[in-house]
């Protein structure tokens, strides 16, 4: 694990140490994490909405074909060929 070393105003650094004593961290490192962490799953809920939103606004749902499948597979046969001549 590597360290980042941030400066912080005086403002914030209490902050910050108010919230480690109060918040059940046990460090400043941990209460970090735990907002790096907090940040990751919120991109990924907005990244998910956003993909959903897509996903209804992209037209009427069609049935899927047989066609529709061998396509599919088609592609991902091909995909995993070129995959394995990179090894």
């Amino acid at each position: 694990m590597k360290s980042i070393n941030i400066f912080l105003p005086d403002t914030m650094r209490t902050y910050v140490e108010q919230q480690v004593a109060e918040g059940g961290y046990s460090s400043v490192s941990e209460y970090f994490r735990e907002l790096v962490r907090q940040d990751q799953k919120q991109v990924a809920q907005e990244r998910l909405e956003t993909m959903l939103l897509e996903g209804l606004n992209s037209g009427n749902a069609t049935e899927m074909t047989i066609q529709d499948w061998e396509d599919i597979s088609q592609i991902i046969r091909v995909k995993i060929h070129k995959s394995q001549d990179l090894l």
